[in-house]
């Protein structure tokens, strides 16, 4: 992440740090790295001749680097000075290095009070920052990409780690309810795979639409439905969103198309969706989403040739969380460059674990479907439970390479901690909404486990939104009115 400092005061506190760090060593070529550089905008001309003196007079003299505290040797700069002559001469105009990036806590503090660049600040608390996303997008037929450098403000910061947070714990619920048999049939969780979605709905506006297979609970709640219209609905009482009658894969609210339990099925739907957009000249689009899984369905390249032919306002995503049913994408599929699968259409892979490289994608690939057509999108991201509760998960993956997922590329670990890096977030906001999350969901859960089911007579009400005959057809050897209560939150 490139940062820039303003101040050269700040250099001495970086200094003080960094001699706490054993071994950091600027040569080493690493990934996941960051960069800081400092600029002293201030007295530049006066500065060049005061190196130029010193120089002369130290032509024999050995630049000294940084030690830590055990005189472990770290190359910083080799024009660089001791921290002494640093505090002494108001620093050098330009200090860089380069620092292999932890994921450990102590490391992502190190850069917290000084490494804050380019950060609009009231009162001492970061209100915006500048951000380099980790990891580079990949393009196929594509010249431009989406931007690599992103803003992130306070306001946003705050929101995207709730609605992470609450994604997950409402997966840790619904997880539970299962295990207690209050949750019954398919149960499919999100956790692992928060910033996908997350980073996706940043960049939807309000004319668009979004289609998806059957891990949905995350998407129904982050278009609007609260955690007990989710949990109401896994626990099939009345406070669900569809009042019990759709389940785990299928909840439906505006601009939400749902869930959908045929695997690929939602792809040529999704083009339905936006060849509606399209009639409708509404300016909006739809994404279509579908796992790694689904990516070799005859239906979904169907829907690819169709949408290409036609030029709709659809975006193709693949959440690639690695593995299927039970089978790992390598061995499932001859191409697993997902995003390279719509041929003559454009793609996009993208790190799903990085919220704002998600939401920087989605919004280069709203603009260019609206002018331009399809395009596919590949989000790598990592599912932490099995393809469902039925499933554990570990017989073909390692307990051991799950728990590396979790401690080094989580999605909401990651994210808080460049936050509160950034100033962004203070540990004392985190802790709160952890508090509010955990209070929101446990609540909901609680109703949920004790809500009421509707009655028999109400499972044939609301068959059609809009019903054109007094009796519901197809119910051979019944005579059913249909009735219209419009209960539901997609009424």
């Amino acid at each position: 992440m490139l940062r820039t400092l303003s101040r050269v005061s700040e250099l001495p506190i970086i200094v003080k740090q960094l001699q706490k760090v054993r071994n950091c060593n600027a040569a080493v070529a690493v990934t996941n790295k960051t960069i800081v550089t400092v600029t002293n905008t201030k007295q530049h001309q006066q500065q060049q001749q005061q190196q130029q003196q010193q120089h002369t007079k130290q032509t024999n003299r050995s630049s000294r680097s940084y030690s830590d505290n055990n005189n472990n040797r770290s190359n910083y700069n080799s024009n660089v000075n001791s921290s002494n002559n640093i505090g002494r001469q108001q620093h050098k105009n330009h200090l860089r290095f380069d620092s292999r990036r932890s994921y450990s806590s102590s490391f992502f503090g190190l850069f917290q009070n000084a490494a804050q660049a380019g950060v609009a600040k009231t009162n001492n608390y970061a209100t915006e920052a500048t951000v380099q996303v980790n990891r580079p997008f990949k393009l196929h037929r594509l010249e431009e990409g989406p931007e690599t450098t992103v803003k992130l403000t306070k306001d946003e910061a705050l929101k995207y780690y709730t609605q992470m947070q609450t994604i997950r714990r409402i997966e840790t619920a619904a997880g539970n309810l299962y295990k207690e048999k209050i949750i019954r049939g398919f149960c499919h969780l999100y956790s692992g795979q928060e910033a996908c979605a997350v980073g996706m709905k940043a960049a939807m506006r309000d004319v668009d639409n979004i289609i998806s297979a059957y891990r949905v609970h995350g998407w129904t709640y982050l278009m609007g439905v609260p955690p007990l219209g989710v949990l109401g609905e896994l626990t099939g009482v009345q406070s669900g969103c569809a009042r019990g009658k759709g389940g785990s894969m299928h909840m439906y609210c505006p601009n939400f198309f749902g869930g959908n339990g045929i695997v690929g099925a939602q792809v040529p739907l999704g083009a339905g969706v936006a060849l509606a957009c399209k009639y409708k000249g509404n300016g909006g689009m739809c994404l279509a989403l579908y796992g790694d899984g689904a990516a070799n369905q005859g239906q979904v390249f169907e829907a690819y040739n169709m949408a290409y032919l036609w030029k709709l306002p659809v975006i193709f995503v693949c959440e690639n969380n690695n593995y299927g049913m039970g089978t790992s994408a390598e061995r499932a599929s001859c191409n697993t460059d997902y995003y390279t699968r719509g041929d003559a259409l454009p793609g996009i892979w993208v790190d799903g674990m990085d919220v704002l490289a998600v939401r920087s994608a989605t919004e280069f690939a709203i603009k260019y479907v609206n002018e331009q057509g399809p395009l596919v999108m590949e989000t790598n991201t990592y599912r932490y439970s099995g393809h469902s509760m039925s499933d554990p998960g570990t017989s073909y993956r390692t307990r051991e390479e799950i728990q590396e997922v979790r401690q080094k590329r989580d999605p909401i670990t990651s994210f808080k901690e460049l936050c509160i890096e950034l100033g962004l977030i203070t540990t004392d906001e985190v802790k709160a909404i952890d508090l509010k999350v955990r209070k929101e969901v446990d609540e909901a859960t609680a109703q949920a486990k004790n809500g009421t089911e509707l009655p028999v007579s109400h499972l044939w009400t609301d068959v059609y939104s809009n019903n054109l005959e007094p009796k519901l057809r197809g119910t051979n050897g019944y005579d059913i009115d249909h009735i219209q209560e419009r209960k539901g939150v997609n009424h």
